[in-house]
């Protein structure tokens, strides 16, 4: 009897149906041997090594006496880890768990989970690795070694469980950093000059003798009217046509970081629901033959390919396409994110039989997507480029010269598979010498917006470019941030809160190289080199571990605490622990001493110039929800009303706004709108909420925006000093002259 131990049910369901009586398929569930959860777990030895205390976890027990059981019983086990420096380290935690030699154990991996890869697997098994062992435990080390000494360091000096890590805080320190970036950020101004020739050619100006000309050289408006003006009195001719061949390159296929950034642009799918997805194609779902794994393994920085896969897609293409759509050569992508690390393949789909089509009556609604995603990125990357014909016409006056763009698909290549996402934009058949008459010239005010804060896809591009992290950590950093309420996310953009950037400055100050984005890409890089044996892991640990250790301690002398933490004597209202006087970023308020589990906060009664307390300052009005007195309360945007019944009743007003009914109609409906208040300041509201939804900032007028597809209303504000219309809907903002 032969014994194979994985790490997941699943996975060992799939396997035990390719293999005989003879073999037995257990799961690990995991980690089954840690650090220990209640204490640091680390100790120095006389060579000043850091010695880790691992220990079987009490929900674990069960699995290892499972194991240990089936181990008795058979011949041969076999060690079926995933194949990367954590699933090495499993195997060998799951060796010494069993009592057993690591090194005599046979270990075997494999990359897709389909019968031929687990019996070729068989029969290639090798030793465990230990350098990749090593490496994670450096890395395990390391990340118990800076969250064990700094989380109970920040949470003693800021606020109760706050958490810091090696990857996690230079992570928000990226994030942090843009926001900053965002708040810092001064428009400037610039003007463009768009432009149609006669037969509605559009053609962009580059050239005027007066002014150098680049996206931002025209800074005001006095400068664009005299281009203009020298524009409308030029006389033009066609004084050059171009046309050359271009290739739209097939794209290579999916890594972890690229699946993840797709998955989120087209499906909406979070890092961490793509990778949930990915596991469960990966681990086995159904297929008309069977249980199987219809995908490669999902955590990989690789784009390699294995050659008789690549053999297998060549045939499918030609046989589905033609000959012409198929390379003389297999293609070859050798190009890998910053620090890659292992020898996976990239991710592709495992049956090519097993079409979107055919899947579609197996898989579920989420898996049929992204396995489809996974399966025309693996077809496409061994097709040929699309070509197209790019054309270009130049509009040469005495003062100016324009330029004309235009292009046309003449080969669709691996777009015949995935669809064009350009369309076609064609030039009319002119020739060189022949004058050019202006249609239409105009001119536009702008003004440069800010760096856009990071979406999940945008940070893990950013992650992956800066070697900070590797793929089975980018969705979990992300998640972390979020629980630990150091972002929040919406509209899939990452916002820092407020203790993000309260965090952030005091590691900046105090502990420099935990938020540096190169130190910790340069940890990555040696934890590298342990796992290819070149670097000494013991050494690595005590380099980083004494300095760090000595800077923690200074810490709790040097970093000035934060924390206003007055017992009230009262009880908190929802789960009877006691209320704290605490200071924030935005000055004291009341929480509960059992935070994080209990949220609850209250706001500080303030004090007016006399004495008065603001809560207990009558409003004379009674609230509409429970009967009970309004009072005012003071928040970060100014007063408000709040029922003298909080926290059973949280009914909130807003005041100081003077009753105001537009006499425009709700755009939307028609219905009256009028000017309401909120925490976030006044707002135009309809009067059929919650049916109709339409708020604006500024009161709409009857006018309507002009931009193709838009017909939004516009409101008349004023915009960097200057009187504009803004489109409510498409935000597009016109000057009154135009519209006036």
């Amino acid at each position: 009897m032969n014994l194979i131990i994985v790490e997941s049910p699943a996975k060992a369901k799939t396997i035990k149906n390719f293999l005989g009586k003879d073999y037995e398929v257990i799961a690990s569930k995991g980690h089954i041997r840690d650090l220990p959860k209640s204490r640091f777990g680390i100790s120095i030895d006389e060579e000043n090594h850091l010695v880790p205390a691992y220990s079987v976890a009490k929900e674990n027990a069960a699995t290892v006496k499972e194991i240990n059981a089936l181990a008795k019983k058979c011949d041969t086990i076999y060690i079926a880890t995933d194949e990367d420096r954590e699933g090495e380290a499993i195997g060998w935690h799951i060796a010494h768990a069993i009592k057993k030699d690591p090194q005599e154990l046979p270990r075997i991996v494999f990359h897709e989970i389909t019968k031929t890869a687990i019996n070729h697997a068989l029969e290639n098994a090798r030793k465990i690795d230990m350098d990749m062992v090593n490496a994670q435990q450096a890395r395990r080390i390391l990340d118990r070694v800076v969250g064990y000494k700094l989380s109970p360091l920040l949470s003693s000096k800021i606020q109760k469980g706050l958490s810091a890590g090696r990857v996690q805080s230079s992570t928000l320190k990226l994030v942090v950093d843009r926001e900053r970036e965002i708040k810092a950020f001064v428009p400037e101004e610039y003007w463009t000059i768009d432009t149609l020739f006669k037969k509605d050619i559009e053609a962009t100006l580059t050239q005027h003798k007066q002014n150098k000309l680049s996206k931002l050289s025209i800074t005001n408006k006095e400068e664009a009217d005299a281009i203009v003006g020298s524009v409308k009195a030029d006389s033009f001719v066609i004084s050059k046509i171009e046309t050359k061949e271009r290739k739209s390159a097939t794209p290579p296929p999916f890594m972890t970081s690229t699946l993840q950034q797709t998955a989120s642009s087209k499906l909406g799918f979070t890092p961490k629901k793509t990778m949930m997805v990915a596991q469960a194609l990966y681990e086995g779902v159904k297929t008309p033959s069977g249980t199987s794994g219809v995908i490669t393994y999902m955590r990989t920085d690789s784009l390699n390919l294995a050659q008789e896969a690549v053999s297998a897609v060549r045939g499918v293409i030609e046989s589905r396409f033609g000959e012409k759509y198929l390379p003389k050569e297999p293609k070859v992508y050798t190009k890998k994110a910053k620090g890659a690390q292992e020898a996976h393949e990239a991710i592709r789909p495992t049956m090519l039989q097993f079409t979107p089509e055919v899947a579609a009556s197996f898989l579920k609604p989420d898996e049929i997507k992204l396995y489809r995603l996974i399966y025309e990125r693996f077809m496409a990357c061994q097709m040929n480029d699309a070509l197209f014909e790019q054309q270009s016409i130049i509009f040469s006056g005495k003062e100016n010269e324009y330029r004309a763009s235009g292009r046309k698909l003449i080969f669709d290549g691996f777009y015949a598979l995935t669809g064009a996402e350009d369309k076609d934009k064609l030039l009319p058949a002119l020739k060189e010498g022949e004058k050019a008459e202006i249609q239409k010239v105009k001119q536009e005010q702008h003004f440069t917006e800010p760096p856009a804060r990071y979406s999940e896809a945008a940070l893990i591009k950013k992650l992956e470019s800066e070697g900070i992290g590797r793929p089975s950590t980018y969705a979990p950093t992300i998640a972390t941030l979020s629980n630990r309420t150091y972002v929040t996310i919406e509209k899939k953009q990452i916002i820092p809160t407020d203790m993000a950037f309260t965090v952030t400055e005091i590691l900046e100050k105090h502990f420099p190289n935990i938020v540096d984005v190169s130190f910790t890409a340069n940890m990555e890089e040696k934890l590298d080199e342990v796992a290819d044996g070149h670097n000494d892991w013991q050494k690595l640990l005590s380099d980083f571990y004494f300095e760090f250790d000595e800077k923690v301690k200074e810490g709790k002398e040097k970093i000035v605490s934060l924390k206003v933490a007055k017992p009230l004597g009262r009880a908190c209202p929802k789960c009877g622990e006691e209320l704290l006087l605490r200071s924030g970023r935005f000055g004291e308020f009341i929480a509960c001493s059992g935070f994080p589990k209990c949220k609850y906060t209250e706001q500080v009664e303030g004090e007016k110039e006399d004495g008065e307390k603001l809560n207990s300052e009558s409003s004379n009005e009674i609230c509409d929800k429970c009967g009970k007195e309004m009072v005012v309360k003071t928040g970060r945007n100014g007063p408000f009303l709040a029922c003298s019944g909080y926290p059973d009743c949280k009914n909130t007003k807003s005041i100081n706004v003077e009753e105001k009914v537009s006499e425009t109609p709700c755009p939307e409906c028609g219905g009256k709108i009028s000017l309401k208040n909120s925490r976030r300041g006044p707002f135009w509201g309809c009067e059929n909420y919650p049916k109709c939804t339409f708020i604006s900032k500024f009161e709409p007028t009857t006018i309507k925006c002009k931009e193709k597809g838009c017909n939004g209303a516009l409101a008349r504000r004023t915009y960097r000093g200057k009187e504009v219309y803004e489109c409510i809907k498409c935000k597009t903002r016109t000057p009154i002259e135009d519209i006036e």
